[in-house]
């Protein structure tokens, strides 16, 4: 059973623990630079350990972008141990989920970087399709909930 979780001191030093492959490490920060970045945006950052019953398997971070009035997809991993189990997509549901039901969103965006082909077909296959907007080497996504 996958659910996400406030992160706390209990669970810290397991989500900072969490790691990419080493083929991945371009396309996404590290958990302590998500969370460094959450601790300065506490009221439009929403940090998550994914876990698997009791197991931390990974980090979501969602958040609201001020200045485009969107809500994110800000920051997202699966610990390399544990890819490939269904646990992302499940993960990426009920953060969709939990903005839906939270903020009421009718769209949710996020950027995933050129040439991360593994994490695009991860988000088509939750329904965001590409928006044509290109920021640097990020390719904006959308989805219409």
């Amino acid at each position: 059973m996958i659910t996400l979780r406030e992160i706390t001191q209990d669970n810290l030093d397991d989500v900072l623990a969490l790691r990419v492959g080493d083929d991945q490490t371009a396309y996404v920060s590290t958990t302590a630079h998500a969370l460094a970045q959450a601790y300065v945006s506490p009221k439009t950052a929403f940090p998550f350990a994914v876990c698997a019953d009791e197991t931390i398997v990974g980090f979501l971070m969602l958040g609201y972008y001020e200045a485009r009035n969107q809500y994110t997809v800000w920051k997202f991993l699966i610990d390399q141990r544990y890819q490939g189990r269904g646990y992302g997509k499940a993960a990426l549901k009920l953060g969709i989920d939990f903005l839906q039901e939270r903020f009421g969103v009718k769209e949710i965006f996020l950027g995933v970087s050129a040439g991360n082909e593994a994490a695009k077909r991860l988000y088509r296959s939750a329904g965001f399709r590409p928006t044509g907007a290109i920021d640097g080497t990020m390719e904006e996504m959308r989805l219409e909930c």
